[in-house]
């Protein structure tokens, strides 16, 4: 049985496997994971691992997934690395490695763990092609992967949620939201001719661009009064400003450009503020002195 399309071999097959490892989308959860951790403050490395590997594994199955619907099923891209029967045993093994990591979140942490970290792996594996042939599914699954992502790190440390890791997976599920529709306009002729309903499609590419920004400006705005009410640290507005000017510059390019520097800019935006929280309780030391 072959399990890549282009040669055999053990070699040919682990690079078809981790050719459907894609950094600029799988870093974003696992950073989302690894923050809502520090937002709990006290962190458990062997916990925190196991919910990491968890969104690893979720993100994995959703781009193999995607590439079994779009290109043996839809006939959508020109190429993909895996057979048929490669894609299913990746999808099975993906789907049981996520499978264990939940028996170990419900062993070391309990069950609402394991609640929060399962509809990562449902949004991965219904993505295509049930969930992206709708405006809101289609536009909302991704971030919601990383709003998840970030409420589930940080209670597999705290085991509580809080108002502080709420807030920061609503400004992210918003923001990314944003910068999904735009990247959505990149295939407006194609999703149109196959009634792929996404956001470009349904409003029209210059409304769906309307609406995009607006939905990253309401996630600067919640930052904001986050701030202003004390829940969020005064660092998180240089989070803002950093955001903000990859969004004026990406406002001048056309969809693929434009998401390809918003997605970049979000990482910006994450890596600020993890180091407004990381380093809140210094800022707290000094003020003292």
């Amino acid at each position: 049985m072959s399990l890549a399309r282009e040669a055999s071999g053990f070699e040919a097959t682990a690079r078809a496997y981790w050719s459907q490892v894609h950094p600029v989308f799988m870093l974003p959860p696992l950073a989302a994971s690894l923050f809502g951790a520090i937002l709990a403050r006290g962190v458990d490395p062997g916990i925190a691992v196991v919910h990491v590997l968890a969104m690893f594994v979720a993100v994995y199955t959703a781009h193999v997934k995607d590439g079994y619907i779009d290109f043996h099923v839809r006939g959508e891209d020109d190429d993909h690395p895996l057979t048929v029967a490669g894609c299913r045993l990746g999808l099975t093994a993906s789907s049981a490695l996520f499978a264990v990591c939940c028996v170990l979140l419900w062993l070391a942490v309990g069950p609402i763990a394991v609640a929060l970290t399962v509809p990562a792996w449902i949004i991965a594996y219904f993505h295509a092609p049930q969930l992206d042939m709708h405006p809101i599914s289609a536009t909302m699954g991704y971030p919601a992967g990383i709003a998840l992502s970030i409420l589930g790190g940080y209670y597999v440390q705290a085991t509580s949620l809080a108002p502080v890791p709420i807030a920061f997976a609503i400004v992210f599920l918003v923001l990314l939201s944003g910068i999904k529709v735009i990247d959505d306009t990149k295939d407006y002729d194609y999703d149109r001719s196959i009634r792929k309903r996404t956001v470009a499609v349904v409003v029209g590419p210059a409304r769906a661009y309307t609406l995009a920004y607006g939905l990253m400006a309401t996630g600067m705005a919640i930052v904001v009064l986050m701030v202003a009410l004390g829940f969020f640290p005064p660092g998180a507005l240089l989070a803002i400003a950093a955001f903000g000017l990859v969004a004026a510059i990406a406002r001048r390019g056309d969809a693929t450009i434009a998401t390809m520097l918003l997605i970049r800019g979000s990482y910006v935006f994450l890596a600020v503020l993890v180091a407004a929280v990381w380093f809140e309780p210094l800022e707290a030391l000094l003020s003292l002195l």
